[in-house]
């Protein structure tokens, strides 16, 4: 028997990695003659540098940074050769250019700006900085690599990217000249000007981005994702003007088209999307689809014989086409019985999971969340254990 291992991240209680090795001691305990194959999953949040970085043989490279509220911290990102990427992820790159031995640096936004790093009772995207991200870029680019891969889930900020920009060669000016760093959301009402630009040698910039949302709007950065950082209800309409300006401030600095904000996944990640495409011209990219293709999933899942995978919580979201969800349609495809272990099951619609699906809770669910997180190495351990 061979057992593909896929697991994501259990939020706030196991990372994907660690999922995946539990899983994995727990049948090798029980089986001890299959074959294991084990793949943690990532789609541009936590994990998202290491897993990537750890599938292509790389290094991965800690740097001093400032954290989303202005703490010292320490992040790394990845760097890998080109050319220890499968076939399909470099074509999802599109990097053209770049030669099998050039290097492609990984960046992960939640490893210096994430929401996870800062307390629940400190969540304000007012006050929260992109700063770290843009740290961990620049020193990126002066390891030499020809291009620069950067996933933008589970972020702390709304600030679009001017943290990170600042840290890339912008500057920001008050009405008489004087300058205001860092740019976070509360102080855009000081900042008249901008000056100074992302060198034009800073290498090709790739977003690994899976939201469609614009900038603006009923399903822009602020109305969609800025509650899930502290935002207030009362507080939106006053940031949604916020962001417009300092949107159309950004682009005429940039000489950039304002329709930039219209376009699907602007709004990503407090808008650090939109003010890197207008800022350091970077395109984005399906993060899902790379990450599939990075490691290889076709090809795993095609000589399994068991798939199994889940995550913190799964429900009519996770078949919306990228992790778990996502997995479990390639894998129904190929034929494959297919085992999802999840923290949580919330409502699946009717007939949406084949016939050789299984789901499963890891916790009951009047178990209070605190403890259903704290036990969750167990409880996992538990249920593959009662599965078999």
């Amino acid at each position: 028997m061979r057992v593909l291992v896929a697991f994501d991240k259990f939020k706030d209680s196991l990372a994907a990695p660690e999922a995946c090795r539990i899983a994995a001691d727990t049948l090798r305990a029980a089986h001890s003659d299959w074959e294991i194959d084990t793949a943690p999953l990532a789609d541009g949040g936590d994990g998202f540098a290491s897993i990537l970085t750890t599938a292509a043989g790389g290094e991965l490279v800690p740097v001093p940074v400032v954290g989303p509220l202005g703490e010292p911290r320490t992040a790394a990102f990845g760097v890998v050769p080109f050319g220890h990427l499968p076939a399909a992820a470099r074509e999802r790159l599109a990097l053209p250019r770049l030669r099998d031995t050039d290097t492609v640096a990984i960046v992960e936004m939640a490893a210096a700006s994430g929401l996870a790093l800062v307390p629940p009772a400190e969540r304000n995207p007012w006050r929260t900085t992109s700063y770290g991200t843009g740290q961990l870029l620049a020193a990126a680019a002066t390891r030499g690599v020809r291009a620069l891969l950067l996933g933008v889930g589970g972020s702390a900020t709304h600030d679009l990217g001017l943290g990170a920009l600042g840290a890339l060669g912008l500057r920001f000016l008050e009405a008489h000249g004087a300058p205001l760093f860092p740019p976070t959301t509360s102080a855009w009402e000081h900042i008249a000007r901008l000056a100074g630009h992302v060198p034009a040698a800073f290498p090709p910039l790739r977003v690994a981005c899976d939201v469609t949302n614009p900038l603006l709007g009923p399903t822009g950065a602020a109305a969609t994702y800025a509650p899930q950082k502290g935002l207030a209800p009362a507080e939106r309409p006053a940031l949604e003007t916020a962001t417009a300006r300092m949107a159309a401030l950004l682009s005429a600095h940039c000489g950039q088209p304002p329709s930039l904000a219209t376009a699907p996944g602007a709004g990503a990640a407090g808008g650090i999307a939109f003010g890197l495409m207008t800022a350091a011209r970077a395109q984005l990219i399906s993060g899902w689809a790379l990450v599939h293709a990075w490691l290889e999933l076709d090809r795993r899942i095609a000589a399994a014989d068991l798939v199994l995978t889940g995550e913190g919580r799964f429900d009519a979201s996770s078949l919306a086409g990228k992790g778990p969800g996502a997995l479990v349609a390639t894998a129904a495809a190929a034929g494959k019985r297919t085992v999802v272990l999840a923290g949580s099951l919330g409502t699946l619609p009717a007939g949406a999971l084949p016939p050789l699906v299984a789901v499963h809770a890891v916790s009951p669910p009047q178990l209070p969340l605190a403890t259903a997180l704290a036990e969750a190495p167990a409880r996992l351990a538990a249920a593959l254990r009662a599965i078999l």
